[in-house]
């Protein structure tokens, strides 16, 4: 029996029309997705159902959040980048009367990596210009493990203030324990675990953290610091001209 000279055609049509349905499904995902993050991003003009202290201009919080309670309480500054999924609750649960302070401050120009948490059960101070990489975690509160008899979850939990200094770089993971108080412009080390006091102007790496290089205004940075800083670019160089390099470069290696 010959074969249907149409069976290659219509089976070459079908598989045609499956690529291009699927790269239509695939767009059209990528466009929903891409609206609702923008329309699910909290801004000062746009809060949602959330009612924070303060809501700075120009700073906005990334759809999905993370879990958010007690935003009365919570202060954050302007222009500040707030990922997804980032945690901050002011109070030990939801729906309490905390008084009349804040307990959460956040300050201008502050970035909070993806999936961080800040549990400001006291109070807890972020300062100007911190920047946080991904899954760091701030807490005010510790349990307590008082009576060996009692699960510890169970015991009431112990707080203690934390305050983060302005212009600080906080590394991946990092722990900040109840208690801490940590300067300006330090670098906290990737999975470090701080708690205790920190001096302005030092790195600290480890669990517990320990202070691991420090700048002075006698000695500059102790231990000296083993890679030039790096060189500024001329104020007078334009974007153009920084692709036309990059262009170049690119060029150069291949």
């Amino acid at each position: 029996m010959p074969k249907n000279p149409l069976t290659p055609l219509t089976r070459g049509l079908a598989r045609g029309l499956a690529r291009g349905g699927a790269r239509l499904a695939h767009a059209a995902v990528q466009t929903g997705r891409r609206w609702v993050r923008r329309a699910g991003t909290v801004t000062a003009e746009h809060p949602g159902r959330l009612r924070f202290g303060a809501l700075g201009d120009g700073t906005r919080i990334a759809y999905p959040q993370g879990t958010i309670f007690g935003e009365p309480w919570i202060r954050v500054g302007a222009f500040c980048i707030i990922a997804e999924q980032v945690t901050l609750t002011a109070g030990l649960m939801p729906d309490l009367d905390l008084g009349p302070d804040p307990i959460l401050h956040i300050g201008d120009g502050v970035v909070l990596g993806r999936g961080s948490h800040v549990i400001a059960d006291t109070t807890v101070t972020i300062g100007d210009n911190c920047y946080f990489g991904p899954y760091v975690y701030v807490t005010s509160t510790n349990h307590s493990y008082d009576d060996p008899h009692e699960p510890i979850g169970r015991q009431w939990p112990r707080t203690d203030p934390v305050s983060i200094g302005p212009g600080c770089w906080i590394g991946t993971g990092a722990v900040i324990l109840p208690g801490a108080r940590i300067g300006r412009n330090v670098v906290v080390g990737a999975g470090s675990v701080v708690r205790g006091t920190v001096p302005d102007h030092a790195v600290v790496a480890g669990a517990p953290a320990r202070v691991v290089r420090r700048w002075t205004e006698e000695e500059g940075w102790q231990p000296p610091l083993r890679t030039p800083p790096p060189v500024p670019l001329p104020e007078d160089v334009t974007p153009a001209q920084l692709r036309a390099l990059a262009a170049w470069e690119a060029e150069s290696s291949g």
